[in-house]
Parts: C-alpha cells; structure tokens; sequence
C-alpha cells in the first residue's frame, strides 16, 4: 500500500458529505438539526497533532510532526491506522479518519472513525530508530487511546511489529494489561488469523457479488490491478484462484500486462526477488509498461490498490473499464467519479471496497475482548458474509432511489451515523 499528498483528498471528503446530505435531506423533517449533525461530520471531533522529540542510535537528536484525527464515535471507539510516511500531513489524516467513520458504519461494526501519522521516511530509520519513534508515539498519544476510546492499527508502512511496540508502550504508562486496544498485532500477542489477507479477501468478495448481479462468469472478467502492495497481491492472488482473470498488476515502477492472463504468484516471486517490477524487467523477464497505461486499459473491472487521487479529471475521459472496485482509499476523484457513473461504469467506492481490513480489526478486537481465539476459516467466514451483506444493501438502495454505489454507500453510511448521533430523534 502506498500514498502521496494531494490537498484535493481531503475536499473531496467533505464534498462527498456534502452530496450525500442533499440525498438524505426529505428524510429528516427538523432541517435545522439536521443541518448541525451535518456540519459535525465535516471536521474530525478532534485533531490532536504532537512533536516527537527522539534521539537515534548516533546520539543525535530528531524531531517528528504527528497526528491523530478522531472522526466520530457516535457507532463506537475511533478506529483506524498509523502511517509512517514523508507525506503525511493534517488534511490527509483528517480525511482518511472520515472516510474510516463512513467504512465503519457501512459495514456494521461498532467503530467510528481515526486516522493517524508520523511524518517520516522510515525507508531511512534503523530498527531500533523506528521502534524509539514507535513507542514517542504511543507514550505521546496515550492519553487518546483505550480498548473502549481509541483503537490504532497498522497503515502505509507500518505492521504488526510496530502495533507490538505501540502496544507494549501503552501499557507501560497507562499500567493497563489489554490486548484490545491495538490491532493488526502478532498472532503471538493477539492478532487475529486472516488480517494479512483481509483487506483484498474484502475486495474479492465485492468482485464476485457484483459479477454475480451482472449475471458474468469469473472466467469471462477481465481484471486489471493497480498496485501489487499487500491489498493489491492479496487481491490478484485470490480473485486468480476464483478463477476470474487477472490480465494486468503493477507497482509503483511500472506495469505487467498479458491479455492472456497473468501467474501472479510467479510475478509475486519477481517483485520479491529483485525488489520491484522494474528491476525485474531489467533482467529480461518481461516488458515493462507504465501505470497510466494500465489504468486506461479495455477490461471488465479495474482495481486502484495503490494511491489517492489516481483516476482524476486529467484521466477520466480515457478510462474503459466497464467497473471499478476501489480497494485503495479515495482513488477516484468525486469529479472522475460522477464523470464515470454519468458514462455507465459502476465505481464501487472505498468504503465498501476496502472495508475487509477494518471488518477484521474489529473481529481482532472481540477476540481480545472476549478472551477468544478463532481460526482462519471462521475469521474469513465470517469477513465474507459481512462484505456480502453490505453489499446487497448498497444494491438495494441503489435500485430502489435510483443511485450510484457511491452515493448508495454514503447514503447508508451517512444515515447509520446521523440517527445515532441524534438517537433517533430526527429521522422519520
């Protein structure tokens, strides 16, 4: 998974609000109340930005800007990632936490939304430099998180090892014994079984229910798949193995298409073996093509993995896909996206797309909490038959108001989070 700073993301967030409210408008009688609930989902409850003042194995000392955007917790404790990366700033944090509260109430589970970040090049940091800033943050942050207040996982190059730090910090100055309020840990100190996979295993179940409302075999869609992080091979690996076609991958030095189809586990070992497709390519092993030429390819669905912002108004005229699966987050612009539906392709947003990630942080949760350990087949199981579930009822409002996935997906969304906030009180 990777990212850039684009200042549009975060606008873009709060026009899709915005749009969405003026759907629900009919349904809420008090407008004035209404308009206030509204106004609240616009900007996080809280920003809480801090400096991390740390001295690395040289002796010498470094200072790091970091945040902490807490959406709303009307459905439940803020949940979301930490991403260590030289982009991260306040509106990109800001978005992602309400993108995160939106995913959250879509699907079920009882979380609202956060997002967190360090500004830093980890790629640059030793070990022991990563796991000192791993824990600046926790102690730095530990007043704002709690198994029933806040709970962080994994994000843009951050994981299990980082969460065990943070984890094991937290519980050393709050004096607090839970497992529950990091996710994405070790197996060894509560992770949940599937969560590498989760996120793509998501996307695959959104794929395979809307090829089965479009009445398509696997065998006969075409898939191309914009970034080869964990989300996008997870994604190409398990959708090759329900037998759909994968005819392009990419990451962030270039693309692989084969309209034959493509072996992702063979490429899977390229990318490992010599660090990316580009250094693989220069070996001799294949032809090279770019990112942009892949995202504009003739295929029956395409699936941005990767970064925010990429299909944009500078693109969208060239796009073919007949459907976009977004398992990335905010990869289409609000513009690109109302462009796309007005020509008949269905985008199905993010947060639904790549809501399995937070669906099983949240099963990792009530296993720490209910001091219960479940296997692999149940946690996927179980991931299945929410992703499907919120699904159908997108489809169904979808037909029924006559919608795109999008503003089918905010509308519920939306609506979930407005009712609890008021209890009720304002809708009909």
């Amino acid at each position: 998974m990777e990212t850039h700073v684009n200042q549009s993301f975060f606008s873009n967030t709060v026009k899709l609000i915005e749009d969405t409210a003026a759907l629900l408008t009919d349904e809420y009688p008090d407008e004035r109340l209404f308009t206030q609930k509204i106004n609240h989902l616009k900007k996080p409850n809280r920003i809480i930005r801090k400096k991390l003042e740390i001295r690395t194995n040289g002796g010498s000392p470094h200072t790091f800007l970091s945040f902490r955007s807490q959406h709303n917790n009307a459905l439940g404790p803020y949940k979301g990632g930490i991403r260590f990366h030289p982009g991260v700033n306040e509106d990109e944090v800001k978005a992602l936490s309400m993108l995160m509260s939106l995913k959250c109430s879509l699907t079920g589970i009882p979380f609202g939304g956060a997002k967190g970040g360090i500004r830093v090049d980890p790629k640059a940091m030793s070990e022991s430099d990563l796991e000192t800033l791993s824990k600046a943050y926790a102690a730095k942050f530990s007043n704002y998180f709690g198994k029933n207040l806040d709970v962080p996982a994994p994000d843009v190059n951050t994981n299990g090892k980082i969460m065990a730090w943070m984890l094991e910090e937290f519980n050393k100055k709050t004096g607090e014994s839970s497992l529950a309020t990091f996710t994405g840990k070790p197996i060894d100190i509560g992770g949940s079984l599937g969560r590498i996979q989760a996120t793509g295993f998501g996307g695959v179940s959104i794929l395979k229910a809307y090829t089965k409302k479009q009445g398509i075999e696997p065998s006969n869609v075409r898939v191309a798949i914009q970034g080869f992080g964990n989300v996008g091979y997870w994604f190409a690996k398990l959708a090759e193995e329900e037998g759909f076609k994968i005819v392009a991958i990419s990451d962030s030095s270039g693309a692989i298409i084969d309209n034959r189809g493509l072996n992702v586990d063979v490429y899977k070992s390229l990318k490992d073996e010599f660090g990316s497709f580009k250094n693989a390519a220069d070996q001799g092993n294949f032809v090279l093509r770019s990112n942009e030429e892949l995202l504009i390819m003739e295929v029956d669905v395409l699936v941005p993995s990767a970064l925010e912002d990429m299909i944009t108004n500078n693109n969208m005229e060239n796009i073919k896909a007949k459907a976009i699966i977004e398992t990335a987050n905010g990869p289409t612009t609000s513009e690109a996206e109302n462009y796309l539906t007005q020509k008949g392709i269905d985008v199905i947003p993010d947060i639904l797309g790549s809501a399995g990630g937070v669906i099983t942080s949240y099963f990792e949760w009530y296993q720490n909490m209910h001091s219960e350990t479940w296997t692999e087949e149940k946690v996927l199981g179980k991931l299945d038959e929410y992703m499907q579930r919120a699904f159908q009822s997108v489809y169904e409002i979808k037909q029924e108001k006559n919608l795109s996935y999008k503003q089918a997906a905010s509308y519920i969304a939306i609506k979930r989070i407005i009712n609890e906030m008021t209890e009720g009180q304002i809708s009909k």
